[in-house]
């Protein structure tokens, strides 16, 4: 289970670094640009917090909710127009929410322990 965790958070680090970056080869505006780096930033920082800490969960959860608001985020910021800035956040987000829900305790604790949704008698 650490193990894959631990690919998980290497994932979620990569996954932030590459939208924190991509307004570098992106066409953005102020609020693309910007989007794209913060939410990139945090998730990148959850990722290295669950690696120095994998037992703060508090970590993963909060991993899923930056995909959130990066997948929401060319709209709520108006941006997806911009449909490499769109696309990236769209997808990223998609990716860092898959990335935080497989990393979750109880998912993990089910991927672990080979329970897939069958309670125990």
């Amino acid at each position: 289970m650490k193990s894959w965790n631990r690919m998980q958070d290497a994932v979620a680090v990569v996954l932030g670094v590459f939208a924190a970056l991509s307004p570098i080869w992106l066409t953005t505006n102020d609020r693309a640009m910007w989007s794209l780096i913060v939410l990139g930033v945090l998730v990148a920082l959850a990722g290295l917090a669950h690696m120095a800490r994998p037992d703060m969960a508090v970590a993963d959860y909060a991993m899923g909710v930056f995909g959130v608001l990066m997948f929401i985020s060319p709209w709520v910021m108006n941006f997806h127009a911009l449909e490499g800035a769109a696309w990236t956040a769209w997808v990223v987000g998609v990716l860092t929410v898959v990335v935080a829900v497989s990393a979750m305790p109880m998912m993990a604790a089910r991927m672990h322990h080979g329970d897939h949704g069958v309670a125990a008698h």
